[in-house]
């Protein structure tokens, strides 16, 4: 049996069995992965157990495992952990943010495909998440991931027709259909558009300039509708409901 040793966030958990838990994880050199810890709320007469009682979502620690990539389900064999991001829990908003992070991930990245520098990002992420940095932590990380994952709409010009002439009005339309923004001669013809405020678009468009650099301080009346938009795109690209817009998003936004 062959085993490896990596750095892992659980990023879902579902409990199999009285003791066992079926976990999904990204590790950082090897991609995303399913596995099954057998016995991980199993302890001895001493009190002891080798996945510390079981394994919480969010944890960060090094884990061992098989390595089997042809195979749906691996081997959990050893988790140590290294950080339980308790202050993140103490954050209802950022534990949230944390969760739809840790959704769009499992979502957008294939099995067995490593993404080394997303995974530092997804670990800096989470430690803001409990900081007054939250709202402008979380998108500068979704739009990374989107653009690591080749899911990045064009937000730079229009997606019809290639204008750059895009802020010459104080709302923009959106095409999911055709991923990315709409001049105003070419939004007619998209009926099933979406529309956000030109100075959000600059934004995000600052945010695609600067990555998790120089983040401007945002609050929830701006990023909202930036989460809003894209949690509706990425329904559409994907094809499925996604579960915690409804936690991270107002509902009259």
């Amino acid at each position: 049996m062959s085993l490896v040793k990596d750095s892992c966030l659980c990023l879902r958990k579902t409990e199999y069995s009285e003791t066992s838990q079926i976990l999904t994880l990204l590790s950082r050199n090897h991609g995303l992965l399913r596995v099954i810890a057998k016995g991980a709320h199993r302890t001895t007469k001493a009190g002891a157990s080798k996945f510390g009682g079981g394994i919480d979502l969010l944890d960060l620690a090094d884990a061992v495992f098989t390595d089997h990539p042809d195979r749906d389900l691996s081997t959990l064999t050893e988790w140590s952990l290294k950080d339980g991001h308790l202050e993140l829990r103490k954050n209802l908003r950022g534990l949230y943010l944390a969760q739809y992070a840790a959704e769009l991930v499992s979502l957008l990245i294939e099995e067995h495909d490593p993404h080394p520098d997303l995974f530092d990002h997804l670990q800096n992420c989470l430690q803001a998440l409990s900081t007054p940095a939250l709202e402008q932590s979380f998108l500068a990380f979704e739009i990374e991931l989107l653009r690591e994952t080749g899911y990045l709409p064009d937000l730079r010009e229009c997606t019809s027709c290639g204008t750059r002439s895009l802020t010459n009005t104080s709302r923009i339309s959106f095409s999911p259909d055709r991923g990315g923004v709409l001049c105003n001669n070419c939004e007619p013809r998209f009926p099933q558009r979406l529309t956000l405020d030109a100075r959000l678009l600059g934004i995000m468009q600052l945010f695609l300039t600067n990555g998790t650099t120089r983040l401007p301080i945002l609050t929830r009346h701006q990023t909202d509708p930036i989460n809003k938009l894209l949690a509706e795109y990425i329904e559409h690209t994907l094809g499925r409901r996604l579960r915690l817009p409804k936690y991270v998003i107002a509902a009259n936004r």
